[in-house]
């Protein structure tokens, strides 16, 4: 299964359209399964060479095929766009997944895009170059009055009464940047019933921002799980970090393997790739009490209105719609 939650923060594609892209070390291609693996403390940055008008579509089948974020790059002078996916580890870079690609760029063609070279390729890049890199677009934000999502480097303040989220750039990303992770951190907030029992449960926590997010508004018992082990570690830390260690019961599961507790969820969120909703819609919706919420999100646009159709219908209701550039989101109410 796909890892569940990989989603480009905002930060990243703004700094890649105005032509700041993080500095990378050049190597030779990897073009075959099997090729060297990723040193501790490289990724392996797997590039499409393509045309401006097609950057979007490419970066949605890699994101698609690749399971990862997908970030994309202009070159003015040349014309040319690169769309970019971090792999965590070379291993992840199959000879499944290149011929993959390499079919999904095929069937942009036949489609009548102009994808110009689409020319596939992938190196090695620092770990620490590509995370110095966020320090200079990864900014505060504020979920209304309930919430200050904040670098460690950051010393702004939190306003009365307002929880403090310490989060910095990862692998996983969700910091709250991206349009799908902050439409759940807005709906936790006015999910949230000060002074009674509510329970979360977190789908793909990638970071742990959601789950973390959940403990610091009052929300109890907030289990979380994610499958990328490289996820867990990451969002382990990042409670640490947060003092919620105990709050949360954190493990390394996928859907199938999540063995949920005997009492249904308040609130779920589940921030996945739109097929792995489809696949898994009867199962989702059994972790739901009645009266409770399904927040979906991380779904390319053009694939919300298949999702949308698969989970409303009798004893659920679309209660809440967002979309933004290419991503959208919903929150269903059940029974």
């Amino acid at each position: 299964m796909s890892p569940l939650r990989r989603r480009p923060p905002a930060g990243l594609r703004s700094a890649s359209r105005s032509g700041a892209r993080p500095a990378a070390r050049s190597t030779p291609e990897l073009s075959k399964a099997g090729a060297p693996g990723i040193a501790r403390g490289f990724l392996l940055q797997v590039r499409v060479s393509t045309l401006p008008v097609a950057e979007e579509r490419v970066a949605e089948r890699m994101a698609e095929v690749l399971g990862h974020a997908c970030s994309t790059f202009h070159d003015l002078r040349r014309g040319i766009s690169t769309a970019s996916v971090y792999l965590p580890s070379a291993r992840a870079w199959t000879a499944r997944k290149q011929a993959d690609l390499k079919e999904a760029i095929r069937g942009l063609r036949e489609t009548g895009v102009e994808v110009g070279s689409g020319r596939i390729s992938a190196r090695r890049l620092p770990r620490e170059d590509w995370a110095e890199s966020w320090k200079r677009h990864f900014k505060p934000i504020h979920i209304g009055r309930a919430l200050l999502i904040k670098p460690s480097w950051s010393r702004l303040e939190p306003k009365p009464g307002q929880a403090v989220i310490v989060l910095d750039p990862g692998l996983s990303f969700g910091t709250g940047q991206h349009p799908t992770t902050r439409f759940c951190l807005e709906q936790l907030v006015s999910e949230r019933r000060p002074g009674t029992d509510q329970s979360l449960l977190d789908i793909g926590t990638g970071s742990g921002i959601l789950a973390i997010a959940a403990a610091r508004l009052g929300y109890s018992p907030v289990p979380a799980f994610d499958n990328d082990p490289e996820a867990v570690r990451m969002a382990r830390g990042n409670l640490r970090t947060n003092r919620v260690t105990s709050q949360i019961r954190l493990s390394q599961s996928s859907l199938e393997t999540f063995r949920p507790a005997p009492k249904r969820y308040q609130v779920v969120c589940a921030n996945l790739i739109a097929d792995l909703l489809l696949s898994e819609q009867a199962r989702l919706l059994r972790l739901v009490e009645k009266g409770g919420v399904l927040i979906l999100a991380g779904i390319l646009s053009r694939q919300f209105d298949a999702v949308h159709k698969a989970f409303a219908g009798p004893g659920a209701r679309l209660i809440a719609r967002r979309r933004q550039g290419e991503w959208e989101s919903g929150a269903f109410r059940i029974g």
